[in-house]
């Protein structure tokens, strides 16, 4: 049996055959946290859900999307700002058509255009969810909030999406940074570069290289300094396109 703790997000070997029958906890080696554990409802093994073999679970189809929503800024929907000329979005439309980058002089430092704005999903614990999704909004960003595990998934799939940010704490029940980073994980190497993906961490160190490459993410912010989210992200990231600054030229992509 595999568990993941909630906190840093490493997976723990249990041997099954010393597991009680009911819930239990255990110490994280690697954080010293307590792991939680709760195995599922007898009933629900017992029912026809469980079993899979119901019209209303046999067919994918009959079930409701439910990716997670776009966040809004005083009870109004977040949307793309138009602040660029309409030559500007013209000569972009035109570039991509053509499969060309665009001109230089147009795209400076590989800076994006106002009314194209970075898409970052952010999954975190409800008590500092709203505080960092309006920090990326605030400056500039185009922001989808999940609620759990479910919603990040979904969003995940439908929206190619230019930053994820992660809160090791979210959605402990249903191992959420489980999923979240699995969803990360499995992309293509070329689908992978086309992603920042940020670790908000209780306990590791913001800005440590050697925990964000041991944690397969891009950077690491501790939750202490979420109000420094935007700029920290924002700091990185220019590294990061000048790192992929002529793989990107050659490949004929922007920089994120």
């Amino acid at each position: 049996m595999i568990i993941a703790c909630q906190k840093c997000a490493s997976r723990l070997q249990v041997d099954e055959t010393k597991v009680p029958t009911g819930s239990f906890s255990i110490r994280c080696p690697k954080c010293n946290s307590t792991v939680e554990f709760a195995p599922p409802s007898p009933a629900f093994d017992q029912s026809a859900i469980a079993l899979g073999d119901s019209p209303a679970t046999g067919n994918s189809r009959f079930e409701q999307p439910n990716p997670a929503p776009l966040f809004e800024v005083d009870g109004s929907g977040q949307e793309a700002k138009p602040n660029a000329s309409a030559a500007d979005m013209l000569l972009e439309l035109i570039s991509k058509l053509a499969g060309q980058s665009l001109p230089q002089g147009h795209d400076p430092e590989g800076a994006r255009p106002s009314w194209n704005p970075r898409k970052a999903l952010v999954c975190a614990p409800e008590e500092n969810r709203e505080s960092v999704a309006r920090a990326l909004a605030e400056n500039g960003y185009k922001v989808f909030v999940a609620n759990d595990t479910r919603q990040a998934v979904e969003r995940m799939r439908e929206n190619q999406l230019d930053v994820v940010v992660l809160d090791a704490r979210f959605d402990p029940v249903e191992q959420g940074t489980v999923y979240v980073t699995r969803e990360i994980s499995i992309l293509r190497p070329a689908q992978r570069r086309r992603v920042f993906f940020v670790l908000l961490s209780p306990s590791l160190r913001t800005m440590d290289p050697h925990a964000a490459f041991l944690n397969n993410v891009n950077v690491i912010i501790n939750v202490n300094e979420t109000d420094e989210v935007p700029r920290l992200i924002e700091h990185r990231l220019r590294e990061y396109n000048e790192l992929y600054k002529d793989f990107n030229h050659v490949n004929g992509v922007p920089a994120l």
